[in-house]
């Protein structure tokens, strides 16, 4: 078996056309990827932003006085 080399250049090149033919290939998928790793970081902050603001009642939050 013969051993293959590659330098720095030809590697990255080789990368870029692979994760370049797995997006075109799987969009969908990858479109989901993305679309749960943002509700995930969004969902952090919400609660990092809760856990240093004032609490509140289930009634204020639902029922108002008129």
């Amino acid at each position: 078996m013969s051993e293959i080399t590659l330098n720095s250049e030809q590697l990255k090149k080789i990368l870029k056309i692979a994760i370049v033919e797995l997006l075109r290939e799987n969009r969908e998928e990858v479109s989901d990827f993305l679309a749960e790793i943002i509700e995930d970081v969004a969902m952090e902050r919400t609660i990092a932003e809760g856990e240093t603001t004032e609490l509140v009642s289930h009634e204020s939050i639902f029922f108002t006085s008129n």
